[in-house]
């Protein structure tokens, strides 16, 4: 086979770099199945992984991408077919095994995941880890008896991928959602794809009490840090947190009045590590009851491998809303 693109991060000295770059196939990571790479995406992850503002990657040099949708076209395993659509998320994809910015990925049996029926390539990077942990947010969720009548649910970070996806995911739940975000020029936006209200970050008192007035049924928080801390102080008796992200800081101030005054629970979230048991029940719950409304609103950005330094500079910056697909071989 003759060479094709890739977009790989190498670490030089000190510094992280990164780069479109031609390969074959040899020089691919190990793996039962090879796929032609379909679509891909960016998130936040990826951002901090390319550009060595987080340390994400663990092996160099490492294609970056931590997900990818495509087709099959070799496979050493039974269950896996030549020809079959597929998805492949977390695990070690993009982080210490090549990932999906390349237009042939070659991964272990274990990482495939069956395309829904009822979802496209293309959906199913639309969707890629964010929808994908949004989906594993509801589940754990509801496994703790999370409802719509435990009142109003918080969704912080509302303007990235997983935000995005939990606000529409949940109002269309019945859950009166109130999103939160520093992005005035986004309130509209948030309302449109199901937000009740929109509060702006920089208006919460994030110094209160340990325990504070009970607003909130439950949240889903991509933000940590002290608006994670507000969360706890604040959401009503018996309400979850779902812990995802730490655009905010990884600290937690808090303290136990929360858990054991008001039961509330704290549940932490990694798509990456979700077992593997779990995920193609989550991919076929994306296609049907937790199909978001507004997709192809969320989705604000397509882009190929060539413009992702511009997406990962941009969303470092705070300067994205939604989801941004990356075409690689589209249908």
């Amino acid at each position: 086979m003759n060479k094709f693109q890739t977009f790989r991060v190498y670490q030089e000295g000190t510094e992280v770099v990164s780069r479109l770059e031609s390969l074959g196939l040899d020089d691919l990571s190990s793996g039962d199945i090879l796929i032609k790479t379909a679509y891909s995406s960016v998130n936040y992850k990826d951002a901090l992984a390319a550009t060595g503002k987080g340390k994400i990657i663990r092996n160099f040099p490492c294609i970056a991408g931590i997900d990818m949708s495509g087709h099959v076209v070799e496979s050493n395993d039974d269950h896996i077919k030549e020809g079959d659509a597929v998805i492949v998320t977390g695990y070690d994809l993009g982080v210490a095994h090549d990932g999906g910015y390349s237009e042939y990925v070659r991964v272990p049996a274990e990482w495939v995941v069956a395309l829904p029926n009822k979802m496209s390539l293309y959906d199913a990077m639309a969707l890629g880890t964010a929808g994908f942990t949004v989906a594993l947010c509801i589940q754990r969720l509801e496994e703790n008896k999370q409802t719509p009548e435990l009142g109003p649910f918080v969704v912080t970070g509302a303007t990235g991928g997983v935000g995005t996806f939990a606000v529409d995911i949940l109002s269309s739940l019945g859950y009166e959602v109130v999103a939160v975000s520093g992005k005035t020029e986004s309130h509209s936006f948030l309302k449109d794809i199901g937000a009740k209200e929109v509060l702006d970050r920089n208006d919460i008192k994030l110094d209160g009490t340990p325990l504070e007035k009970g607003q909130w049924g439950g949240a889903i928080d991509n933000v940590g840090g002290d608006i994670l801390s507000w969360l706890t102080r604040t959401v009503k008796p018996w309400g979850n947190i779902a812990s995802v992200g730490l655009a905010g800081g990884n600290h937690l101030n808090t303290t136990v009045m929360p858990f054991i005054l008001r039961g509330v629970s704290l549940i932490g979230i990694t798509s990456s590590g979700c077992p593997t048991q779990y995920r193609q029940q989550l991919w076929e719950r994306l296609a049907t009851d937790l199909a978001p409304k507004h997709l192809d609103r969320i989705v604000t950005n397509k882009v190929t491998l060539d413009q992702l330094p511009s997406v990962f500079d941009n969303m470092l910056n705070g300067l994205t809303i939604g989801r941004t697909v990356v075409e690689i071989n589209a249908d």
